[in-house]
């Protein structure tokens, strides 16, 4: 499934994103921000990523997007819903998922961000028809939470680890939202 914002083409991950993707994970800045990308970023790594997201994808495990300009097909960064159907100690069925991102340095700061988390949550309470979407950002990087803030989610608190990145104890800043509270907030990330 695609989805088209003002500036941005979100669409299936493809094997010819794999160049863009070793250029622009591979970027220590990048990967030091992200719990999952590793550095360096070998060959052969963003082959193996997007296989692991297609056949995640084609099991129901998760839903990623490429984000892309929409008029020049340019690869920035992705978008990846990992489902969460594990019953919670105060639901029993809940259907929730965790939201993560991230965009190549050449664009960070533009909103590039801001504009594909947006409709992506729309996505996820909407076609997914989740409960909840939760994510999290290393303390270290507060643009993250701007991004989360701005899409509609609700700062729920801080943890400190179990996320260890490069033999550091990571902080994390957590975010969530339910399907209510994006309703009610109009889905446009507004109080």
């Amino acid at each position: 499934m695609n989805i088209l914002t003002t500036r941005l083409l979100l669409r299936p991950l493809a094997m010819s994103d794999a160049p863009d993707i070793q250029r622009l994970a591979g970027d220590r800045d990048v990967a030091s921000t992200t719990r999952d990308i590793e550095h360096p970023y070998e060959d052969g790594m963003a082959e193996k990523w997007i296989k692991s997201c297609q056949e995640q994808s084609q099991s129901g495990e998760l839903v990623h997007f490429a984000l892309t300009l929409a008029e020049a097909a340019r690869f920035l960064g992705a978008i990846t819903v990992r489902m969460d159907f594990r019953p919670s100690a105060l639901v029993s069925s809940s259907k929730k998922a965790e939201l993560s991102y991230w965009v190549g340095k050449p664009y960070w700061n533009q909103g590039y961000a801001t504009e594909a988390v947006k409709p992506v949550l729309h996505h996820c309470f909407t076609i997914l028809e989740l409960d909840r979407v939760y994510a999290a950002h290393f303390t270290r990087n507060p643009s993250s939470g701007r991004v989360m803030l701005k899409a509609g989610m609700l700062y729920e608190g801080s943890q400190l680890g179990p996320t260890v990145k490069w033999g550091i104890v990571e902080n994390l800043e957590l975010y969530g939202v339910t399907r209510s509270q994006f309703e009610l907030r109009g889905s446009t990330g507004s109080p």
